[in-house]
This record gives C-alpha cells, structure tokens and sequence, in this order.
C-alpha cells in the first residue's frame, strides 16, 4: 500500500492508493505501518490536489478512480453516497430506500460508518431521520464542519 500525508482543515490526513486506485482516506491516529510513503504517487498528487481544490470551496465534485475494499453491499452503500450532491444531506433510511430496501437503515449506517474513503466518498452527508448528527469516522465535530463548509447546516436549519 502507498500513502501519503495531507495537511487539511479538518487536521492531517493520510490517504492510501494503490497502483491504479485510492483506496483510503483516514484520519489519524491511523498506523501507516507496513505502507510506503510516496508523495509523488501520481493518483495520490491527484487526490491531493482535489481536497485542496475542496477545502477552497473551488470543488464540488472528486474525479478518481477509487477501489474500496467491502462486501458488494457495502459499495453499493458507497456507491449511492457519491449521488448525494455538495451542500445536501440524505437519511439512513432514505438512503435505504433509495437502494430498494426500506428495512435496511442499521445496515445502511453500518456500511456507511466502514466507509475507508470519506469526504471523498460522502458519509458525511448522511444524518439522521430528523436532522440530527449522527457517527462519523472522524468525529462529530468534524462532520459539522463538513457539513458547514457545504452550507448543508444551513439546509438543515443547525448553523
């Protein structure tokens, strides 16, 4: 596995590719033992750059070639994460129903807090029936600055 480390608003981040795909986005303390270091990757200068452009508010929108590692549910989860427009949220069980099946909001949150790409891979959008902040990988403190660098808090009526 190939890393590299990513100064972001949100603290460092380090974010994981292989030959052809991004494969990861977590935030410390994650181990990259074992990994090696290369920041002139040329998938992960990409990723780099496209959080760069993000965090700027000059990206909506992430163009990368990305390989999750998960079950064919959980990507399918992942999947219908990346419909989830800039600046809007969705509900566990909306998201569930979007995939065709209304019983499926535990799973849904589930496969939505094993998601190895975030912000890149959306999770952040997704919140509870009634609004609320709910589970983030990085901490709720860090989904509401996502959500607020979005304007989704806004939407929301939680500024």
């Amino acid at each position: 596995m190939t890393f590299t480390r990513f100064a972001s608003p949100l603290g460092e981040l380090v974010l994981t590719a292989s030959d052809s795909a991004l494969t990861g986005v977590y935030f410390p303390p994650q181990d990259p033992a074992g990994w090696v270091e290369d920041g002139g990757h040329d998938l992960l200068a990409r990723a780099c750059r496209q959080l760069t452009e993000y965090f700027a508010r000059a990206r909506t929108t992430f163009d990368l070639s990305l390989d999750p590692s998960g079950t064919a549910f959980q990507r399918r989860v992942w999947d219908a994460l990346r419909t989830i427009p800039y600046g809007a949220t969705t509900s566990y069980s909306e998201l569930a129903r979007r995939l065709g099946d209304p019983r499926a909001t535990r799973a849904v949150g589930a496969a939505n807090g094993k998601n190895p790409i975030p912000i890149i891979v959306p999770c952040h959008r997704v919140v509870g029936a009634r609004g609320e902040l709910t589970g983030f990988g990085g901490g709720l403190d860090r989904k509401r600055w996502l959500l607020e660098h979005e304007g989704a808090l806004m939407v929301l009526g939680r500024s």
